[in-house]
């Protein structure tokens, strides 16, 4: 029985075919990574390789060539000895997917027939791997972002956790008041649904979830600074003057799709007591008490030439990781200065992982701490 999926590729077969030939293992690479968009499962891919074994050569190009005609016992020993009920199942099942096509004799058996007119064979039919190789590739890149993505939501995850857990050890360390129970409770479930398969959306939804701890987190260990006008009108003729001073590669950076500058709440992962307990280098350089957020960005660009690093390095580090973040992550660079060749290079490889949501300065500030206490 012919279904319409069968229907609508056996009308294809009167078409030329691709000029270009494919190669049969790369279009089974790709049909491997799209396997579930047409209905296919790994056990089918592995039928669909043995018949490809079949085919003399690599390319999928002459259509006298692209009929396959073994025998049901020939291809289970090709499959290690698969039962043969087994094997005309996913057999089925890549018909029914329209990847290959039955070319059944009248009498049921698969040969080739030579004739005045060229050879006729009754088999397999492979020419649908070749017509349909261009949507089996879109597809296949479809599923490779769709992997990305995935991966990208899951490494941030992993990194709002290991922030979380930071926060709540330094409270646990400085003793201070919070309701620090439900944020395990939020570890401990995130950490379980991690193990599952999730989808976008889910992951999604935990993302928000650690987000919003965070951000409880931090308002309770660290409320807002109030800045006064003064301060407010300072910082505004420093960000502006970095604007204009660098325009021209943001423009150029962005149409690169690249990570334009995040705001510092965006960044915030840690409250600026732990900062500067676990970065006490950085503190010599002030002649004023460090008190807010401001005040610890402001050093930073005053200790930032002094370590060598440029202002390309600097503004990219500010952009993609936010001021603040950036400001921690020079501080603890500092610690480790003499350790560290180029801190300029240093930086700019710190800033391509923010870039891509993979990097987090709470460890560093983390490893600091620990080595104090030690």
């Amino acid at each position: 029985m012919v279904d319409a999926v069968q229907l609508q590729h056996l009308g294809q077969q009167g078409q030329p075919l691709p000029a270009r030939p494919v190669d049969k293992w790369q279009v089974l690479r790709e049909l491997a990574i799209a396997r579930s968009r047409f209905g296919l499962s790994d056990r089918d891919i592995t039928v669909l390789q043995a018949l490809l074994s079949f085919h003399p050569g690599n390319e999928l190009a002459a259509p006298e060539k692209l009929v396959v005609h073994p025998s049901n016992a020939t291809i289970c020993e090709r499959l290690n000895g698969m039962p043969c009920s087994t094997m005309r199942r996913h057999l089925g099942n890549l018909v029914d997917a329209g990847v290959i096509l039955r070319r059944d004799s009248p009498n049921g058996k698969r040969y080739v027939r030579r004739g005045p007119t060229g050879p006729h064979a009754f088999g397999f039919d492979l020419s649908p791997l070749v017509r349909r190789f261009a949507e089996i590739s879109a597809a296949a890149d479809e599923v490779r972002a769709e992997e990305q993505q995935l991966a990208a939501l899951r490494e941030t995850i992993s990194l709002m956790q290991r922030d979380l857990r930071g926060l709540l050890d330094y409270i646990a360390a400085e003793n201070l008041p919070s309701h620090a129970d439900r944020f395990h409770d939020l570890l401990s479930l995130t950490g379980r649904a991690l193990r599952r398969k999730l989808d976008c959306d889910e992951l999604k939804q935990i993302e928000t979830q650690l987000q919003q701890a965070l951000d409880m987190l931090h308002d309770q260990l660290e409320p807002p600074a109030i800045v006064s006008p003064t301060e407010e009108m300072s910082s505004n003729d420093i960000e502006n003057e970095q604007h204009y001073q660098n325009s021209n590669s943001e423009s150029y950076e962005s149409e690169k799709g690249e990570n334009t500058c995040v705001t510092s709440a965006e960044q915030r992962r840690m409250p600026l007591g732990l900062v500067l307990s676990a970065c006490q280098e950085i503190r010599g350089y002030s002649s004023e008490p460090i008190q807010h957020w401001t005040d610890f960005v402001k050093l930073a660009e005053k200790v930032r030439p002094m370590m060598g690093i440029c202002s390309s390095a600097w503004d990219e580090a500010k952009r993609r990781m936010g001021a603040e973040e950036a400001s921690v992550t020079l501080a603890a660079m500092l610690e480790r200065f003499a350790a560290i060749r180029s801190p300029g290079a240093y930086l700019r490889s710190l800033s391509a992982k923010a870039a891509a949501g993979a990097f987090s300065s709470m460890p560093m500030v983390r490893a600091l701490d620990r080595c104090l206490a030690a």
